[in-house]
């Protein structure tokens, strides 16, 4: 049986981050590195510091970790490598977002505990990656398989799946960082629906984005 997730609409992401960026404590900065980079809470919460590579900018996360049971590149846009140089300034434990004890990681239960202290027991974590599908789909050009890649969905058969593998691997600017773009910024869903627009590219060359 499927389980499907409330999502947020991305037209009141703006809104949302706003808000959240007001709370404080490392559950409010792992939310947000959650949202930006269309990850699993398990995903998240176990990530390293070892894992961040390439000056910060790229995130690897190992097979072991991941529901496909295969390594996982995620692009880091600005705010999300910012979030992750903020908290190794203080690190004390090899985890990014460490628990209680140093030697663990942050419970998976964390972040919807923080969900239901902002007032929003409508949102699961897991419905922001319906999010971030959603605003792919409706608001960039980006083909559909680009969009399944960012969210370490399988992707058709083995020859597909290496392919855009490799199409898209050593590139530079990935969805990730498109959306992050338009985080920041507080507003009605309707204010939030047309910067979304006016940022949506004409005749985009996809070469240009990285997802791998």
């Amino acid at each position: 049986m499927v389980r499907h997730h409330v999502a947020l609409p991305y037209g009141e992401i703006g809104a949302f981050m706003a808000q959240l960026r007001e709370q404080e404590g490392i559950a409010a900065l792992a939310l947000e590195f959650t949202i930006l980079t269309a990850a699993r809470t398990g995903e998240v919460v176990g990530a390293r510091a070892g894992e961040i590579t390439v000056g910060g900018m790229l995130w690897t996360v190992p097979a072991e970790r991941m529901k496909a049971g295969k390594e996982h590149r995620c692009p880091l846009s600005p705010r999300a490598v910012k979030i992750i140089s903020a908290l190794q300034t203080v690190a004390t434990s090899e985890f990014v977002f460490p628990g209680r004890r140093p030697d663990k990681p942050m419970s998976g239960m964390t972040m919807l505990a923080l969900l239901k202290r902002m007032g929003r027991t409508d949102l699961t974590v897991h419905g922001f990656r319906s999010t971030f599908r959603d605003w792919c789909a409706e608001q960039t050009n980006y083909p559909r398989e680009v969009a399944e890649a960012a969210l370490a969905h399988n992707i058709g058969d083995t020859t597909e799946a290496a392919y855009f593998s490799r199409r898209f691997a050593g590139e530079e600017t990935p969805a990730h960082d498109r959306l992050g773009a338009i985080l920041p910024t507080a507003g009605t869903g309707a204010e939030q629906k047309g910067r979304a627009h006016r940022q949506r590219p004409q005749g985009m060359n996809v070469e240009t984005y990285c997802i791998a």
